[in-house]
C-alpha cells in the first residue's frame, strides 16, 4: 500500500477556486483506486454546513474522505459593540470509526500530502465521529485561532 498518494491537478485547481476566487463553499475529495486523490463533490458558495456534512457522508458510514471548507462566522472583537465576518479555511480528514483499517491508514498517510499542497489552510481537523465534524465542534476549533 502506498503512503502519500498524489493529488490530481483538478484538486489543486478546485482548492484555488475556493481559497482565492471564492467560487465554491467546499470540496469533498476521495482516493480513487489507491492511486490518486480526486474531487468527488463541490458545494456552491451558498451551500450550508448541513449540505457539506451530507456530501461528506454521502458515500456511506464506513467511507473515508477529505474536505476543504471556507467557513464563515461572526466575530466580536473584545471591547467592540459590532461584529465582523471572519472566514477561515479548514481541511478535514474524515475517517469514520466503521471504516476499514486499510482505508484509514491510506487516508491518514495521504492527509500529509494535502496539508503540504493546500497552502493557506488555517486549521486541519481530524474527525472519526459526527460530533467531531459538527458545526459547533468545528467552529469552536476555528474560533480558538481568533485574537481578542
Amino acid at each position: 500500500m502506498a503512503s502519500g498518494i498524489d493529488l490530481s491537478r483538478e484538486c489543486r485547481h478546485v482548492f484555488e477556486q475556493i481559497r482565492k476566487l471564492k467560487q465554491h463553499r467546499y470540496a469533498v475529495f476521495v482516493i480513487q483506486d489507491e492511486l490518486v486523490v480526486k474531487v468527488e463533490r463541490l458545494g456552491v458558495r451558498e451551500a450550508s454546513y448541513d449540505d457539506f456534512l451530507e456530501d461528506l457522508h454521502r458515500a456511506g458510514a464506513n467511507q473515508c474522505r477529505f474536505a476543504v471548507y471556507d467557513y464563515a462566522y461572526q466575530h466580536q472583537c473584545q471591547g467592540a459593540s459590532s461584529t465582523c465576518l471572519k472566514e477561515k479555511l479548514f481541511l478535514m480528514l474524515w475517517c469514520p470509526t466503521l471504516a476499514k483499517v486499510k482505508d484509514k491508514m491510506l487516508y491518514s498517510s495521504t492527509f500529509a500530502v494535502l496539508k503540504r499542497e493546500f497552502a493557506g489552510v488555517q486549521k486541519c481537523i481530524q474527525a472519526t465521529e459526527l460530533d467531531e465534524a459538527c458545526r459547533n465542534a468545528v467552529e469552536e476549533q476555528l474560533r480558538s485561532l481568533d485574537r481578542e
